[in-house]
């Protein structure tokens, strides 16, 4: 990387569904997914998989259909968090 140049590292995915009252469906995740891409964002996060399978097939779908920015999960230090992350994160 260029030490120079600035990237962007969206958590909208992720974070942003940490607002009270805030529920994305796998659509809106891809929606906002392709939207930050088309922005030029450089990495999204895309969510937690080991949370739920809703939120492993929404990770999924964004790494199988974002092509550009670097797709990022989010993990603890658990093997299960890892596999989970390392499964969803397979097509990006």
């Amino acid at each position: 990387m260029d030490e120079r140049r600035i990237y962007i590292f969206d958590t909208t995915l992720r974070d942003g569904e940490q607002s009270p009252g805030v529920s994305l469906s796998e659509d809106e995740k891809l929606e906002i997914a392709m939207q930050l891409s088309r922005l030029g964002v450089d990495i999204i996060e895309a969510g937690f998989p080991v949370v739920s399978e809703g939120e492993f097939k929404a990770v999924k779908r964004v790494a199988e259909n974002v092509k550009g920015p670097i797709i990022a999960a989010l993990a603890r230090a658990k093997e299960t968090d890892i596999d989970a992350a390392k499964e969803a994160l397979s097509p990006a």
